[in-house]
């Protein structure tokens, strides 16, 4: 299990985890996906999103006391962007970065290292929710855009409670609102392209849910799901991410990557004017592409839900 977007929900199923960020129009079987191809991608999502998951992480914090936070869980970890935001939000822990993918767990030793984190972040190949018995147990347990990808959610919300010690806080990054980046009329095809882009988007993440092992369907209750695992809600935030226009290259790279990843993902899903159309924006020489429009910009929510174990 890796975060890949879903647009954030829906970034990170390519990403979010971290993130992810994190499109997710990829095949889910991790058998399909080239984890060094999406690397450069989920890792330049999770840096441009950097101060939001700090300030999720400095949140955090305040609700389980960084002091006596001594092991944290990070579920689905991707490239490990967020990995080391917690390991400095919670400076006397150990912060496990947990994927499915070891290509993508060396970019997280190689980031903590770089960072001078090294010591304190270790990684774990696991793929959930076969290898819960693997994780050890934790004071923090921060899972982005990851339960999603298990198909019993409640299930693993039950083994992600026994992982907790008493005391100890789960976050769940799930939901949030789609990113946007373009105006609703960008002068491209018919008004309201991303609109329709989100709801092809819905459609496939239905499909995805359903075909996963053991999938159970669920309302997205989150703070009823977590009491129904023994947990108490601890409260849920929103975090913004607001880049305005102009961007900077490296935030119109990853914009225009993330296109390239809805026009090739769901092709079969969009009508054919709006296939045009993000063919338009998609076309360098175009003046009105993701290329050269001035008025490109980022704006997206991430919701994170967190519950406690008794102490």
């Amino acid at each position: 299990m890796s975060t890949i977007d879903h647009q954030d929900r829906q970034h990170q199923d390519r990403q979010h985890s971290h993130g992810h960020p994190h499109g997710h129009h990829a095949h889910h079987d991790r058998a399909h996906l080239d984890w060094v191809e999406l690397a450069p991608l989920l890792t330049r999502q999770a840096e441009t999103q950097s101060p939001l998951y700090a300030e999720a992480a400095a949140w955090l914090a305040a609700l389980a006391p960084a002091p006596a936070v001594r092991r944290v869980l990070d579920i689905g970890s991707g490239p490990g962007v967020v990995t080391a935001l917690l390991a400095e939000a919670f400076p006397a822990a150990e912060v496990v970065a947990v994927d499915a993918s070891p290509e993508l767990l060396a970019l997280a030793r190689e980031r903590a290292d770089a960072r001078g984190l090294g010591g304190r972040v270790t990684t774990l190949q696991a793929e959930l929710p076969a290898a819960f018995a693997a994780l050890g147990t934790a004071d923090l347990i921060w899972a982005s855009h990851s339960l999603h990808h298990i198909g019993d959610q409640r299930a693993a919300l039950a083994s992600f409670a026994e992982v907790l010690n008493p005391g100890g806080v789960i976050a769940l990054a799930e939901g949030g609102l789609p990113a946007r980046h373009l105006p609703w009329n960008a002068g491209v095809g018919r008004p309201g392209l991303e609109a329709r882009i989100d709801a092809a988007s819905a459609d496939w993440f239905g499909e995805m849910r359903a075909a996963l092992p053991d999938s159970k369907e669920e309302i997205d209750d989150w703070a009823g799901l977590l009491t129904d695992a023994g947990l108490t809600p601890s409260g849920t935030r929103s975090f913004l991410s607001d880049l305005p226009a102009p961007l900077p290259d490296v935030v119109r790279e990853q914009i225009v990557a993330y296109y390239e990843r809805q026009r090739s993902g769901l092709a079969e899903c969009l009508a054919d004017d709006d296939r045009a159309a993000l063919d338009r924006l998609l076309d360098p020489a175009d003046p009105l592409s993701l290329h050269r429009r001035p008025d490109l910009f980022l704006l997206a929510a991430r919701t994170v839900h967190t519950a406690r174990r008794s102490a």
